[in-house]
């Protein structure tokens, strides 16, 4: 070959791999895992034809034999090609581990939990961050001053995950409330561990999480991120007859019957009935720490979506287990048997949102309960509400992507349903609560809440509060 042909194509080699460099530097960062993909793809393409140029060519002779030319290039520029090949390879590296990377995440529920705690499984693999936060301005009305106007910033939350492969992943939500963890003496608030488990990914049908489970009862136990329930507190009934927040040390399945029809069920620590009271059993709970576990509790949840009514999902779920824990009440050890049972439904139709769910629990052995207490344990207990907003923008303007919606909820409860023999029914703990409010959107991740408390009581004044709020997720 002369050598101003094998100049021109060290030439057109060298040009190239400049361009290729430039196109490199020249990138954009990524804005999604699929367009890093498409740019690394490309990539490897111009790479390939380049190495396939640099191999030697045959050409016939004058005698109508073949012999090999000298290669197009010679071999320093072959070991310059690879370093340079190399150097691309890392750098397509970098840009794929690179945090800086943003990413358009899809906010939706995964596995029973929020949205912005299912970031993990939208990773490839690696790490994941999310989380949440919310505070409000709470103003009683109708005070009779053992209650004060507060404002708190009630929770920051975070979430952290890592997928370690496509089948095994952790997951977990670190919780601060009231914004410090005490002052002085005085606790006012704490950081807690809200969950903390291990999924394993065999099938569809079946897979096991271990850990610090949600119980998977009700809305707000496992979707309690602000945007995503209406008015600055959460539903009563979620708090006092299901005792939200309410995780357990656990192991158990959880996956898809049908596309339509989802489950889950674990095997947990029992509750704890030396900490029942007058107001249900929240305080019984273990929370993860250093939880009895003399008794076991078993919590199972179905829920059915069916696509013949989109936006529609029906569902329950029921929670047995003795709650005595191996312990003395009134002089006698018992089992103290506690059920909880739930029913739910939720419709959400354009701008439409309905949700309405009914609780009950019972509670075996309450009179030596509340002999050991000094106070009354329902042996029954109940709950349920309903709601309903609309987001009335599009009605205003068309495709925005802002929402405002106002909201009604109902609801009524009563921790002493029925009081065992011999004691009294304490009628204060029998509630009605009518609120109204307002819930607005300015992007899908933040929102601004008002609203007004009503609460009656069929014995006892009780205060209205008027609550002022903010959230978000991220």
């Amino acid at each position: 070959m002369k050598t101003s042909n094998k100049q021109l194509v060290k030439g057109g080699v060298l040009t190239a791999l400049v361009a290729l460099s430039a196109s490199v530097n020249a990138i954009d960062k990524p804005q999604t895992m699929e367009d890093m993909w498409k740019i690394i793809q490309a990539q490897q393409k111009q790479i390939d034809e380049m190495k396939a140029g640099m191999g030697a060519a045959p050409e016939k002779t004058a005698t109508g034999s073949t012999q090999n030319l000298e290669p197009k290039t010679d071999t320093s520029n072959v070991k310059n090609l690879e370093r340079k090949t190399d150097i691309l390879s890392q750098e397509v590296e970098k840009l794929r581990t690179n945090l800086a990377i943003p990413d358009e995440v899809q906010y939706k529920s995964a596995y029973g939990l929020g949205p912005a705690a299912s970031k993990v499984y939208q990773v490839g693999k690696g790490l994941s961050i999310g989380g949440y936060g919310e505070g409000n301005y709470q103003a009683r009305v109708g005070d009779k001053g053992s209650n004060t106007d507060n404002a708190d910033l009630e929770r920051l939350v975070l979430y952290a995950g890592y997928k370690f492969t496509d089948h095994i992943l952790f997951n977990s939500e670190i919780e601060f409330e009231h914004a410090t963890t005490g002052e002085g003496s005085e606790e006012k608030g704490e950081v807690s561990v809200e969950f903390a488990a291990l999924d394993f990914f065999i099938d569809p049908l079946a897979n096991i999480r271990a850990g610090l489970v949600l119980v998977p009862m009700g809305f707000i136990n496992q979707i309690h991120e602000p945007p995503f329930f209406f008015g600055n507190n959460r539903p009563e009934v979620e708090q006092r007859i299901i005792p939200s927040t309410w995780r357990e040390i656990g192991v158990g399945l959880f996956g898809q019957i049908t596309p339509e029809l989802t489950y889950t069920a674990y095997a947990v620590s029992g509750l704890d009935a030396a900490e029942f009271s007058s107001a249900g059993i929240r305080e019984g709970r273990g929370g993860g720490s250093q939880a009895k576990a003399e008794n076991f509790g078993y919590v199972a949840r179905m829920d059915y979506t069916p696509s013949v009514l989109p936006g529609v999902t029906v569902g329950g779920s029921a929670y047995v287990g003795n709650a005595g824990q191996n312990q003395a009440f009134d002089g006698q050890k018992v089992d103290v048997f506690t059920q909880l049972y739930e029913g739910h439904v939720q419709w959400k139709y354009r701008g439409l949102e309905f949700r309405t769910l009914g609780s009950w629990g019972h509670i075996n052995n309450a009179d030596l309960l509340s002999a050991a207490k000094g106070e009354t344990i329902g042996s029954e207990n109940y709950g349920w509400y309903t709601e309903v907003g609309y987001d009335v923008l599009p009605l205003l303007f068309k495709d925005t992507p802002q929402y405002l919606a106002p909201f009604f909820r109902y609801e009524q409860l009563d921790t002493i349903a029925k009081a065992p023999n011999g004691f009294a029914d304490d009628k204060t703990r029998d509630r009605q609560i009518f609120q109204v409010g307002l819930q607005y959107k300015p992007i899908p991740n933040v929102v601004i809440k008002a609203d007004y408390r009503n609460f009656v009581a069929k014995q006892g004044p009780l205060a209205d509060d008027f609550n002022l709020g903010i959230g978000f997720i991220f």
